[in-house]
């Protein structure tokens, strides 16, 4: 006989975090501030503040354009609501870019049952896009998204625990960069030229994933998990994450994990197309390319002392830093000087690093 374990909202907690991304010559730098606080003893709300500085001079830019600086602003506000053994959720962001503006509305349910050993989650989001291009004002275009998410976890033992996640998103409208190129043969043979790339204007995604965690006692844990997804443009993903967390003296958190990730190019995809409207979609973006990444993680806290502060209960310092090598198959640098078509692929690494402190009160 077991004892059911009822649902709880968020715990009240603030986050005050700077992250940074600094890899393949772009680098993205800003802080984020999130506060969850109850308002009764059902009812939770949260609020973020999120913004993105970023200077791109990367080899998409590079090879037909100049560098350039933008920021990005994102708010988003949630609410979570306590209904017996269900936690049911709603939220919006909104973000906005000088030219980009993206809203998000979610909806979530999340229900326990077996005495809390099984939990289910299903997920609701629909977006829109509103895509500009500063070196024409009168460009202008829409996209919709559309996201539905469903998760179930189990607790098997009482030091194993498993979840299965399915998702799918479809999109639909305007789903290109408007200032990336493709390249392709000028005539004659003699180098190439670019032509704005032409994408699909729909897209159905679909990934399903299976983890697990595997209590060893004494502070220790050990995680993995693995991710299928597959389009309708034609990309094959799959990626593997292992993970270690051990707890140190009740105040110190250590992480380390190793992810590897790996897809195949959209249908569409070249990175020398043979001549000018060479097919009906065009797309030489390295994101639709055949490549692979390496990912290092580290992820530290320390549980300090806010007794000074009879308003908190509690205080943590955090650190995080990942470290990605990414390597692709069929997108070459164009910047090298090599011949058409010789130039050696690409490859490039990157750090992402976040350094936050979080309070509950």
């Amino acid at each position: 006989m077991h004892t059911s374990l009822a649902q709880v909202l968020p715990e009240d907690r603030a986050d005050l975090l700077y992250h940074s991304y600094d890899g393949g010559g772009i680098t993205v730098s800003g802080p984020s501030l999130l506060v969850r606080k109850k308002v009764t003893k059902d009812l939770s709300l949260t609020a973020n503040y999120y913004v993105d500085s970023i200077s791109s001079a990367s080899i998409d830019v590079l090879s037909y354009a100049s560098p350039y600086k933008e920021k990005r602003t994102e708010v988003s506000v949630g609410a979570d609501y306590l209904l017996g053994d269900t936690i049911l959720s709603a939220g919006i962001t909104k973000s906005d870019e000088n030219d980009f503006k993206a809203k998000t509305a979610t909806f979530g349910i999340r229900q326990e049952v077996f005495g809390g050993l099984t939990a289910i989650s299903l997920g609701y989001a629909q977006g829109s896009d509103e895509i500009g291009q500063i070196t024409d004002p009168d460009f202008y275009r829409e996209a919709d998204r559309r996201m539905y998410r469903l998760g179930v976890s189990q607790v098997v033992t009482k030091n194993f625990a498993m979840n299965l996640d399915f998702e799918a998103i479809t999109d639909e409208g305007y789903l290109n960069n408007p200032y990336r190129q493709v390249r392709y043969e000028s005539p004659g043979g003699q180098g190439y030229l670019w032509q704005a790339e032409i994408y699909p204007a729909t897209r159905t995604s679909a990934g399903v994933s299976l983890g697990g965690r595997y209590f060893l006692g004494e502070g220790s844990v050990v995680y993995a998990n693995a991710r299928r997804y597959g389009d309708s443009w034609g990309i094959d993903a799959w990626n593997a994450k292992f993970g270690y967390t051990y707890i140190y003296r009740k105040k110190w958190i250590f992480d380390a994990s190793y992810r590897y990730y790996s897809q195949t190019a959209a249908d569409f995809y070249s990175d020398l197309f043979p001549y000018v409207d060479a097919q009906n979609f065009l797309g030489r973006d390295k994101e639709i390319s055949t490549f692979n990444d390496h990912s290092l993680k580290l992820d530290v806290s320390y549980d300090f002392n806010v007794d000074r502060w009879k308003f908190l209960e509690r205080g943590t310092l955090n650190f995080s830093y990942n470290y990605i090598l990414f390597n692709y198959d069929d997108f070459r640098n164009v910047l090298s000087g090599a011949a058409v078509g010789e130039e050696p692929f690409y490859d490039f690494n990157a750090g992402v690093a976040q350094l936050f402190v979080s309070f509950w009160f």
